[in-house]
């Protein structure tokens, strides 16, 4: 009944559903008959480092994240974000699975010999066009947001190549845009509010940095961008995300940059740009509730950023010139008389193009030229953040190159300059002296550095990139803060361990890819999208980590799966897999299993719950109907003997009671060890539950001479605490739930509010009961209306 209406709940929400209501105003196409497909939507958080979101979570500015590590079984993991650490870069490895798509944000394309940057959108259409190279992206079929890469995305939206709507159109009839604003009254109306109160916030900060002495023309035009950043660009895709959820598409990719945008100006530990991560998380929140209410997919939501940033000294502060004039007075008239093809226009990335909003798009002033945009030249120095180049016209002989290195570093007073040598190595120059790579990396980096092997690799590979200059420069230092090339207070693109150590938030189930070391890269999260979305062969993938155990330890669920019917209506065994795969246990007693039936899909329900789970099982139908089957069944992970599946007794047929049964398996955990169980689904009747109890107590079942302890009779019981079943098995059995010592009892049933307490677990005497966990994520809510029962034994 509680199920019922939920179900009718469930629609009810579905049917007055803003983003419904939009998509259906929009005329935006639906996906049919998909609601048991994977989906999966990816939020990056730009330039956020793990460490500066511990931080954040520590101090509690993004409460929604710091919920899903909790509550909803998370796993947050170190992520490397490969060289260059820059967002194009990390896109491409995460989009195509190409490392290394772009030398750096701003560089030489050496077929046109123009210097450009990756928001120019030629640019970008001109590279990603070479990274599809015939192979489909990543978010094919799908939708992208605030973007470099659009991925393959069938729409995208305010992305570098498409800074608009995209494929979104205005309505053609006359009333559909009203209907639609007035529908999305209360999102608008909390649109302005942000919007105001980042004006408040815009202008505080304005006032403080012209009293510093900051350039008010500058401060001025960074309000503007401050504001069509941090809330309209980020609270339009928000709303366009949970549009596209609604409609079921396959996979939806948002890029959060209020953040980096924030760290640039004011530094990555800053106040403000913190402030902006607690809008972020909230926009985090709505679009992961919105995936859980779907009716059209079974969407994951992953949250992952691309690179962190360090807190430089900038170049310009510290020797009163820029990086780009101090290389001209190196170079200019010494090297060649040529000159430099370059390209530039005045375009801001986040000028926004919206229907109806021409004018508010307006206000985003253009981004003037950079600095490292000297006209012009025999040479071309490009550098944004802590990672340039310089690149020469003709060739250079390798003493000369040498010679070149070691002016950069004393006399334009680099930190570090590289210089390829012969391929797979490269000359490191410093202040300290000269170092060849691979071999020197310990020396030059320090053994510290988390990602040094991944790191150095990345590192040889920029320095022989085809878009590489004859000079790699950097303004990294060891044990000291980097050299920001550019003028700004935050940057990235090099290879410190700030900006590098990206993080990825990730469900605990995750396939991620099996790998021989701690952190992730971003082609290891391509990996496990594909894999996801089932667009990709199997291939071996990590498992959960087993720890050493010093006794003999067994973790057991059992778990009432009603069908594998969800409260959303969704016959899903997959699901029910994922939420036992949650939990890594090693044996599943599962109840109310389907097999053939028309009503589930004619589907058998226990093979398709070993399959994506990998585990053995034996299955007892206690009901037959011709070809249908319907049942109970135990799962193991490692070998296990049958010993008994028979039905049990009940009382006279005429009363139509369903027919009931016991599995009882021996699971072999080691060759000196093996543990009986029982897994049973008792009767609804009060006096067939006590005659079926009756029989599971006697000599055919827990009172025979094999089933001795170690020994576990678990199930749905359909009998509470106290009732006349729980006496009778508790003269002979001890109940888990209440065996463990400072250990509330809790209940199980119904799912979403458990209201009382009839799945059980009971052993024999000698097993101790180390732990007890009842999940109620969002997932075990809505997977069935039951709860897992998981219980954690030593065994004797």
């Amino acid at each position: 009944m509680i199920g019922r209406l939920e179900s009718v709940y469930r629609k009810v929400q579905q049917i007055s559903s803003l983003s419904e209501w939009a998509a259906r105003l929009l005329r935006l196409p639906e996906s049919v008959d998909t609601a048991t497909e994977p989906g999966l939507v990816m939020i990056q958080v730009d330039g956020l480092s793990l460490h500066q979101l511990q931080r954040a979570l520590q101090n509690k500015a993004m409460p929604f994240l710091a919920g899903l590590l909790i509550h909803e079984r998370y796993d947050l993991h170190s992520l490397y974000s490969g060289l260059p650490s820059s967002t194009p870069a990390v896109q491409g490895e995460i989009f195509y699975g190409v490392k290394g798509a772009v030398p750096a944000f701003g560089f030489v394309n050496p077929k046109t010999g123009h210097v450009v940057k990756m928001f120019q959108p030629d640019t970008v259409t001109d590279i990603e066009a070479r990274l599809k190279d015939g192979r489909p992206g990543l978010l094919d079929g799908g939708s992208a947001y605030s973007d470099i890469f659009v991925g393959g995305a069938r729409e995208s939206h305010f992305c570098m190549a498409n800074l608009g709507w995209g494929e979104w159109k205005e309505p053609s009839h006359p009333l559909a845009m009203p209907l639609l604003v007035l529908a999305n009254a209360f999102t608008l109306v909390r649109l302005v509010f942000h919007f105001f109160l980042e004006l408040l916030y815009a202008v505080g900060d304005f006032l403080r940095s012209v009293w510093a002495g900051q350039d008010v023309i500058k401060e001025m035009r960074y309000i503007f961008t401050r504001l069509g950043v941090c809330v309209l660009l980020r609270d339009l895709s928000t709303a366009g995300v949970k549009i596209d959820v609604a409609r079921g598409l396959p996979v939806i990719h948002l890029n959060l940059v209020g953040y980096d945008e924030q760290s640039h100006r004011r530094g990555p530990s800053s106040r403000y740009a913190h402030w902006t991560l607690t809008g972020i998380d909230r926009a985090i929140g709505q679009i992961w509730r919105a995936a859980q209410r779907s009716s059209r997919r079974a969407y994951d939501v992953w949250v992952y950023s691309d690179h962190g940033q360090e807190d430089p000294i900038p170049y310009q502060a510290k020797y009163g010139r820029t990086l780009p004039e101090a290389v001209q007075s190196l170079f200019n008239g010494k090297v060649f008389p040529h000159r430099w093809k370059r390209r530039y226009r005045r375009f801001h990335p986040y000028r926004l193009h919206l229907p109806g909003m021409s004018a508010l798009g307006k206000l985003i002033p253009p981004t003037p030229p950079m600095e490292d945009e000297l006209a012009d030249s025999h040479y071309a120095v490009t550098s944004m953040g802590p990672l340039g180049y310089v690149y020469l016209l003709g060739e250079l002989s390798c003493e000369k190159k040498h010679h070149w290195a070691r002016e950069l570093v004393k006399t334009a007073r680099i930190p570090l300059v590289f210089v390829a040598d012969e391929p797979g190595t490269a000359w490191a120059f410093t202040e300290d002296g000269e170092y060849h790579l691979p071999s020197d990396f310990r020396r030059l980096f320090g053994a510290n550095h988390p990602f040094l092997e991944e790191m150095g690799q990345d590192l040889l590979d920029l320095c022989h990139h085809p878009a590489a200059g004859v000079f790699v420069i950097s303004g990294w230092r060891k044990n000291q803060r980097p050299i920001g090339l550019a003028v700004e207070n935050g940057c990235h693109g090099g290879p410190g361990t700030e900006e590098t150590g990206a993080f990825a938030l990730l469900p605990v189930d995750a396939p991620l890819p099996a790998r021989n070391r701690l952190y992730l890269r971003p082609a290891d999260i391509h990996r496990a999208a594909l894999r996801f979305l089932k667009r990709t062969p199997e291939e071996p993938f990590a498992e959960a980590p087993v720890s050493p155990k010093k006794f003999h330890t067994l973790r057991l669920m059992t778990y009432n799966v009603h069908s594998c019917l969800g409260m959303d209506g969704k016959y899903f065994p997959e699901r029910i897999a994922r939420v036992i795969a949650r939990h890594a246990v090693d044996v599943v007693a599962l109840q109310e299993l389907d097999v053939g039936r028309p009503r589930s899909g004619h589907v058998d329900q226990a093979h398709i719950i070993a399959q994506e789970l990998k585990m053995l099982f034996h299955f007892l139908p206690a009901m037959r109907m011709e070809e249908e089957q319907y049942g109970d069944a135990i799962f193991s992970r490692t070998p296990m003997m049958l010993v008994r599946a028979e039905p049990l007794p009940g009382l006279p047929p005429g009363l139509f009671l369903e027919p009931r049964g016991a599995l009882w398996v021996s699971i072999a955990l080691d060759p000196a060890l093996s543990v009986q169980v029982i897994n049973t689904h008792l009767s609804l009747s009060r006096r067939e539950r006590s005659i079926q109890v009756d029989e599971l107590l006697g000599p055919r079942w827990l009172a025979h001479p094999d089933c001795r302890a170690p020994a576990v009779l678990c199930g749905d019981f359909n009998a509470l605490p106290g009732s006349l079943v729980e006496r009778k098995l508790s003269r002979c059995l001890k109940d888990a739930q209440r065996e463990m010592e400072s250990h509330r009892p809790l209940n199980t049933w119904f799912g979403r509010y458990p209201l009382g307490r009839i799945d059980h677990v009971y052993v024999l005497p000698g097993v101790e009961v180390l732990n007890i966990e009842v999940p109620n994520t969002e997932l075990d809510k809505v997977a069935s209306d039951h709860l897992p029962l998981i219980v954690e034994l030593r065994l004797p």
